[in-house]
């Protein structure tokens, strides 16, 4: 039976679904799932783009033995070594001993630190090309995007760009692989959730490489996870270009911590204001219920973030410092920021996380409202013109 998928001749998707993993690095949660996408593309020669995390391995091998038809594989390219798409490399030298390695200067050198190989590997330097005999590969280099090693390749004869961990996402492939047979709308979220917490941070080397494929014609984009972008990919590129440059769209995540219901009171108010005001894109997010990755998303999709927290132990609450610290971490830009919330008997919440936005150069919204125990009357309507004030700086 046929198992690896046709992407255009002479190349094949052959890799694999994974539903049993529940955290991606160990911190991400994975509630749908992720692929680890495999290509081969067969000339003359055989080229293996990347292979897949080692406990999927075996869907992997029985696609690969698919689309290889007899063939031997000449060669393996590395676009990425993290493990999710290098884990099976050791196993697939064990039935493949004479293939050839192909990536970058770092690529080797972690190759040895990894996996302990350094034997026949190839090094490719950016621009180089890979004659295949019908098939071509010419190679970008796009370091940091995420790691040191990460490159691209691109294969003119059918105009497809593998383009390893850049233009992926989040989320099992149900039952197809292409952008335009794919529920994408289902999984739209998963696609930015991923790129703000794996890739966000580095946005001037996203926006580097995609300069380095300015003109070259792609006709379609095979990442290493989520869709293969077939039908639109220009439409994955310019969300990469909007999302590297931190162009926010006009809306409003609240995200605050409560311990009493104080807080969540005055998150509510503050939402109630920027809803008079016009916006109605608002994220409301109880830090010490949602998984931090999903509010990272969201500050990553629009352009105005409000930020509530009790004072704890004379300073900000744990789960809202949390946030505090993956943004710093994340180096967010270009935001127009709120700062309320309530202390007791001393102070230090809101004052913290008020000096957390003037050391990020982010752009504070006046009023500051910090009650103390419970909002006052005079408090609310203070909170309605936060939240107006917000709106007014996003619209």
């Amino acid at each position: 039976m046929k198992t690896a998928v046709a992407i255009s001749e002479g190349v094949y998707w052959i890799g694999a679904n994974d539903r049993e993993t529940d955290w991606f690095e160990g911190l991400w949660p994975l509630p749908k799932g992720v692929s680890y996408n495999s290509y081969l593309v067969a000339g003359e020669k055989v080229a293996l783009m990347d292979t897949v995390k080692k406990t999927v391995f075996p869907a992997c091998l029985e696609h690969l033995n698919d689309a290889r038809g007899g063939k031997t594989l000449d060669y393996l390219v590395i676009h990425h070594l993290e493990p999710d798409h290098s884990g099976s490399v050791p196993f697939l030298l064990d039935r493949f001993p004479r293939l050839q390695i192909v990536g970058n200067a770092k690529t080797a050198e972690f190759l040895g630190h990894l996996y302990g190989i350094r034997d026949n590997v190839r090094i490719v330097r950016d621009g180089e090309e890979l004659d295949l005999g019908g098939k071509t590969l010419k190679f970008f280099l796009t370091p940091m995007v995420h790691w040191p090693e990460t490159m691209m390749s691109y294969e003119p004869q059918n105009k497809i760009l593998f383009s390893g961990d850049a233009f992926g996402g989040f989320g099992a492939l149900d039952g197809d692989i292409f952008d335009d047979t794919y529920d994408l709308a289902r999984n739209e979220d998963e696609i930015l959730r991923y790129y703000a917490n794996i890739v966000g941070k580095y946005g001037v080397p996203v926006q580097k490489a995609l300069e380095k494929l300015r003109g070259v014609d792609v006709k379609i984009v095979a990442p290493t996870h989520g869709p293969v972008w077939r039908k639109d990919p220009s439409a994955i590129i310019s969300r990469y270009d909007r999302w590297s440059r931190q162009e926010g769209e006009p809306g409003v995540v609240i995200a605050y911590g409560s311990m009493y219901g104080g807080t969540q009171r005055m998150a509510e108010t503050v939402a109630a204001g920027v809803r008079e005001a016009g916006i109605h894109a608002i994220r409301i997010h109880d830090l010490s219920r949602t998984h931090v990755s999903y509010v990272l998303r969201d500050v990553w999709r629009f352009k105005g973030l409000i930020v509530g927290t009790p004072t704890y132990d004379t300073g900000v609450f744990p789960p809202v410092q949390s946030l505090l610290h993956l943004l710093e971490e994340k180096k967010l830009q270009h935001r127009s920021v709120g700062v309320f919330g309530t202390y007791g008997w001393s102070g230090g919440g809101v004052k913290s996380v008020r000096a957390f936005v003037e050391a990020n150069r982010l752009a504070l919204v006046e009023p500051v409202v910090e009650a103390r125990f419970a909002a006052t009357d005079a408090d609310l309507v203070q909170l309605r013109q936060l939240g107006r004030n917000i709106a007014a700086a996003v619209r």
